[in-house]
């Protein structure tokens, strides 16, 4: 049979001859009636041991790496060509950046058929017998390319159903340093992640499977190589569930009301620009149009390089803020610099909560007018946003009581570092999803940040992945965006690129504050 002839059999499915001749095959190793009995029982034992090619380890939750998994080498070649010849998305939200082929499971291509099969029905019951888990016939099965900074950030793959994960590697020569690895994460005794405490390395021919638990967080580490592909087959096998404890949420944070500050502080710190009267005015009209605005050189010059000197050169005590599978970023804690608790200070005045109504028509101080034909609870943030006139103004602002019965505006704030390897998540129980609430983000630190580098916030509505608004750190930038319960937001994970900035100045800070009704 002559080539040509041999690829135009392959493209649509083949001829019974051609199929017989593109055959997956487990490593002999596997197929050992010995072998297999002493993986049994080093898995029911949850003992780490080596059984020829198959390694197994219990911690930090059980896994299994098998070394030469396919028997034929060459195979693997085919099956890795017409992998890379099919057709990628790139996935990319709070979670991952990488592409990924649509599901498997129906391609005529032999050699992925061919994997399909052995997979389906020769590994599915090896696994069943090692573990003892009885395993469905549905498999789920993809392809992944991850390239220069791709990532798979921490989770658990907890998903109704799921029983076990695994990965085939197709990678070319791998070691450490270029990143891609996966790694497993210890769990406290509320099941939460903690540090990782193991690292594998790709490598050729080389599958890693483990049970799906409430306990198997793991990530893909970041890719540092740029010119290497971390290509590989994954999926799961389903079966019954594990049994999950009630799962750990977060606290909610603590709301404070405004400080008792006259509007002398917004003339100390704040461009007059958005003193104006008539400028508020515009700002508004803009804010209730589309729930938010970025107002850029917003504090006085003087007032901005003190801030950023003091961050610069002081002592500030960052903590770093976990869990993994929800954030990892650095906010100050304790005392800080004059310069840096005087700008908290604005963000959480009377004045400046009477100047945020000024901008968006929010009720967030006494003086501000309801808007009678506005419906709380109902509809787009600009449909809530109410009309503040110029009647009352910033000079009206200062120490005084608000009358019996009137719900009184409070607010979050923190301010926050953030650096290669940074990032949040979205998660279903954030209590900050709850209610209505007006964002803020205050820049520092991030002149010459790319896009490209990460580190900006997106918001997305509930249960999709389009962005419905990307805000990108500026310096001296305010943002303001109001949103709904229907609306989430992450800060998408700052990447190796991120390094390429001045060694002094690769990481920016915010002031993030959330302000309630």
């Amino acid at each position: 049979m002559s080539g040509k002839r041999r690829q135009a059999g392959e493209k649509d499915g083949g001829s019974k001859k051609g199929r017989r001749e593109v055959k997956a095959e487990l490593s002999a190793a596997l197929g050992a009636r010995a072998r297999r009995e002493e993986t049994r029982r080093a898995w029911e034992k949850r003992e780490a041991a080596q059984c020829g090619p198959v390694v197994l380890d219990s911690v930090p939750f059980q896994h299994c790496v098998i070394h030469s998994f396919i028997e034929n080498s060459k195979f693997l070649d085919g099956l890795k060509e017409e992998l890379l010849a099919l057709r990628f998305h790139e996935k990319s939200n709070d979670l991952y950046k990488f592409q990924q082929s649509a599901d498997l499971k129906s391609r005529k291509e032999p050699h992925i058929r061919a994997l399909r099969d052995v997979l389906f029905v020769d590994f599915r019951q090896w696994l069943s017998e090692v573990t003892g888990v009885e395993l469905e016939t549905t498999v789920d099965l993809s392809c992944a390319q991850y390239t220069y900074t791709d990532t798979l950030l921490c989770h658990d793959d907890e998903l109704e159903g799921r029983r076990f994960a695994f990965i085939l590697y197709l990678v070319p020569e791998w070691s450490e340093v270029d990143g891609g690895t996966l790694d497993l994460y210890s769990t406290d005794d509320r099941t939460q992640p903690g540090s990782i405490v193991k690292s594998l390395v790709p490598s050729w021919n080389t599958l890693v499977f483990f049970e799906v638990s409430p306990v198997s967080f793991h990530q893909v580490s970041e890719v540092l190589s740029e010119d290497k592909c971390r290509l590989s087959v994954s999926g799961w096998f389903h079966g019954p569930s594990l049994e999950r404890p009630p799962r750990c949420l977060d606290p909610a944070p603590i709301r404070n009301t405004h400080i008792p500050q006259d509007h002398e502080i917004l003339y100390e710190w704040i461009n007059p620009e958005y003193l104006s009267f008539e400028y508020q005015s515009q700002i508004q009209d803009e804010f209730e149009d589309s729930s938010e605005i970025l107002l850029k050189d917003f504090l006085k010059e003087e007032k901005f390089r003190a801030v950023c000197e003091a961050l610069e050169t002081s002592n500030i005590d960052w903590e770093l803020l976990g869990p993994p599978n929800r954030r990892c970023y650095k906010r100050a804690k304790g005392e800080l610099p004059d310069a840096l608790s005087s700008c908290m200070d604005l963000l959480r005045s009377e004045a400046f909560f009477l100047l945020l109504s000024n901008l968006t028509g929010l009720k967030l101080h006494f003086l501000a007018p309801d808007n009678e034909d506005s419906d709380e609870g109902e509809g787009s943030s600009g449909q809530n946003a109410r009309t503040l006139s110029q009647g009352d103004g910033v000079e009206q602002a200062g120490p005084a009581a608000h009358s019996e019965g009137d719900n009184v505006p409070t607010y979050t704030g923190e301010l926050r570092h953030w650096e290669h390897g940074h990032y949040t998540m979205i998660h279903d129980h954030d209590p900050e999803r709850q209610e209505f609430a007006l964002d803020l983000l205050l820049f520092c630190g991030c002149e010459d940040w790319e896009a490209e580098y990460g580190g900006f916030t997106s918001y997305i509505a509930k249960e999709e992945d389009e962005e419905l608004l990307t805000v990108y750190p500026e310096n001296n930038c305010l943002a303001l965006v109001y949103r709904d319960k229907e609306t989430m937001k992450f800060v998408k994970h700052i990447n190796h690129k991120s390094l390429q900035r001045d060694a002094n100045r690769r990481g920016f800070c915010d002031f993030a504050f959330v302000y309630y009704e």
